[in-house]
């Protein structure tokens, strides 16, 4: 007869190890099942291998990065934040630190450092972790969790908590097993959407601009009732579309769209959030600068040349003649184009590229100060797996352990 836990825990990523940790600091017998051959492989590829544990927003203006659905983490935030998450790790023997003012790494810049620690706790703790071993049903009578079953036995438990994250980066882990887990037990999940992600373009000419970063820019939905959707920060271009950090927060809001209009217009702002009246003064000045300026070079004293190119192209002139010679509605046609560069976004690689998915087990079943299922006694959920995502930048690992509290101290 295989042994009683007090808190079995499906997904050994970073909302699972932390509920792990916590539960079994409170004198629970803990056991943790992970369906990869070991733990947190997902938090070892977060930020590059770097992991951005989170950042020095404080409470309210983090949730409301995370949109309308936000507010749901305001207990699990309240319990632990950044200052305690920081505070965690240091108990564990791992600094951390925030090099640019906002975005808080391990000193060593090594998610290794942080899963090595987590890792560590568990086993001084005596949590039993088995990977290798996924979950193929949670057992269950009388509207409560009785147990776990995989294809290596039955583990009779009294608390079950799901932590098995999205769909994103399959290869990691994340299938979204634990959707159908709780589905099997009456839960519902919101639609589900690949996010953080490149996007593709049907402009070919992004091809040629490669090899340029933009700072600052602003991408905007060019449709009539998602015109409130931007994102602001560094855009780069690559043979079929647009990646770099401002891509991968647009693309939370782009592929819902995306599954809707099949193409999504948008505009992108790439001179640092200049108006027509600033560029017309910058292209004044700097014509009064040096008279001989061609329109490539004028336009090369707010783009790359690669850029200033493109949209010579985009406007028909040739970038060799003087900007002064150009027709008045050519002119006024580059100025346009320097503040709204229009791009039609035509598709993305899917989940398999996907760092996080949008969507996931609807938070109206889920108590938020606990985080159990209102559906089912003993039933947790922590982390992605949770209708809940936000941008890059240490936002959804802060979610992850916050979350990985709640539930471990509430189950």
């Amino acid at each position: 007869m295989p042994a009683s836990y007090d808190l079995t825990i499906i997904g050994a990523g970073a909302s699972g190890m932390m509920a792990a940790i916590v539960a079994a600091r409170g004198g629970q017998r803990v056991l943790v099942l992970e369906k990869l051959g070991r733990c947190g492989a997902k938090l070892q590829a977060t930020g590059g291998g770097r992991c951005n544990l989170t950042n020095q927003l404080d409470n309210e203006t983090l949730m409301e990065r995370f949109g309308k659905q936000g507010r749901f983490m305001q207990a699990a935030l309240e319990r632990f934040d950044a200052e305690a998450l920081t505070r965690f790790f240091g108990e564990l023997g791992v600094e951390t630190h925030a090099p640019d003012g906002f975005h808080v790494f391990p000193v060593s810049h090594k998610s290794e450092t942080i899963l090595r620690a987590m890792e560590e706790e568990m086993a001084r703790l005596g949590v039993t972790v088995h990977a290798g071993e996924p979950v193929v049903k949670i057992l269950a009578a009388d509207t409560a969790v009785t147990g776990v079953q995989t294809a290596e036995g039955t583990y009779p438990s009294r608390r079950i908590l799901i932590a098995t994250g999205g769909r994103g980066y399959p290869q990691l882990g994340s299938e979204g097993d634990g959707y159908g887990l709780a589905e099997a037990l009456g839960h519902t999940t919101a639609p589900l959407y690949p996010a953080m992600m490149p996007l593709r373009t049907a402009e070919t000419w992004v091809a040629g601009c490669r090899a340029n970063t933009l700072p600052r820019v602003t991408l905007r939905v060019d449709l009539k009732k998602h015109r409130r959707l931007h994102a602001t920060g560094d855009l780069i271009f690559t043979k079929n579309g647009i990646r770099g950090p401002v891509v991968l927060d647009f693309s939370r809001e782009i592929t819902p769209l995306l599954s809707r209009y099949e193409t999504v217009p948008i505009l992108a702002q790439l001179t640092e959030g200049r108006n027509e009246e600033e560029i017309r003064q910058h292209i004044k000045k700097a014509r009064e600068t040096n008279s001989q300026h061609t329109t490539l070079t004028l336009l090369m004293t707010l783009l790359p040349e690669s850029v200033s190119r493109a949209l010579c192209g985009l406007a028909g002139t040739d970038p060799a003649l003087g900007f002064g010679k150009l027709p008045g509605r050519v002119r006024d046609h580059l100025i346009r184009l320097l503040v709204a560069t229009p791009l039609t976004i035509i598709g993305h690689d899917g989940f398999a590229k996907a760092m996080i998915t949008r969507g996931g087990i609807h938070l109206k079943e889920v108590n938020p100060k606990t985080l159990e299922s209102k559906k089912i006694k003993g039933l947790y959920f922590a982390g992605e797996v949770l209708d809940l995502d936000g941008p890059c930048g240490g936002y959804n690992l802060q979610l992850a352990f916050a979350s990985g509290v709640l539930a471990g101290e509430g189950a």
